[in-house]
């Protein structure tokens, strides 16, 4: 199969590519591997960064952070080498659908956010760490982690556009509805003033 193509074969191969580089649940194998527990059972029952710190454990937090984000920057960035923009930009949603869908947790994944920002900082980089900067503002402001993500997410298909980059914004805009999607609790606690800041249990 020649991967420079663009033919449907090609797509459809890193489509699952991604999908399968983004269900790594990273926290979950972590929090075992470091004997934190059963991410699906402490906090939020969610298996992201956010979660992991629930536990205390801020090592495990931040490698799951790296290590989440990484899975989807790598989903882009092999299949932009191989097959180019297109093909990076299927990659790059099927890593998040993997992420928050993935197969091997029965489709119950995390919300997607350090994919997010992983695949944002690979497709391009002065749009990922504007992104990331949005989010590490509001988490240190306001102390939200899950505000931190709607407003970086809510503001990604405007911060492509500015930046040029108007062959981004639908795929933006999809993550970024996806995310809302992923985060509708959160919204409804943000509402109600009950939702939980960063690093405090529960």
């Amino acid at each position: 199969m020649d991967l420079s193509s663009g033919s449907a074969g090609v797509l459809a191969l890193w489509a699952a590519i991604g999908y399968g580089l983004g269900s790594i649940p990273f926290g979950l194998i972590l929090a075992k591997a470091m004997n934190l527990g059963d991410l699906r059972n402490i906090g939020s029952g969610n298996i992201g960064a956010t979660n992991v710190l629930r536990t205390g454990n801020k090592a495990a937090a931040a490698l799951t952070l790296l290590l989440d984000g990484g899975k989807g920057a790598v989903a882009v960035l092999i299949a932009c080498a191989y097959s180019g923009e297109s093909a990076a930009q299927l990659a790059a949603l099927a890593a998040f659908l993997g992420h928050c869908y993935p197969v091997w947790l029965g489709f119950k994944g995390g919300k997607g956010v350090a994919t997010f920002l992983g695949i944002l900082l690979a497709l391009h980089w002065p749009l990922g760490l504007a992104a990331c900067a949005i989010w590490l503002l509001i988490a240190v402001t306001m102390r939200y982690s899950s505000l931190s993500a709607l407003t970086a997410a809510g503001l990604s298909p405007v911060l492509a556009a500015v930046l040029g980059h108007g062959e981004m914004v639908w795929l933006m805009v999809v993550l970024a509805v996806l995310i809302y999607w992923r985060h509708r609790a959160n919204i409804a606690r943000l509402r109600a003033g009950t939702e939980t800041k960063i690093g405090q249990k529960g």
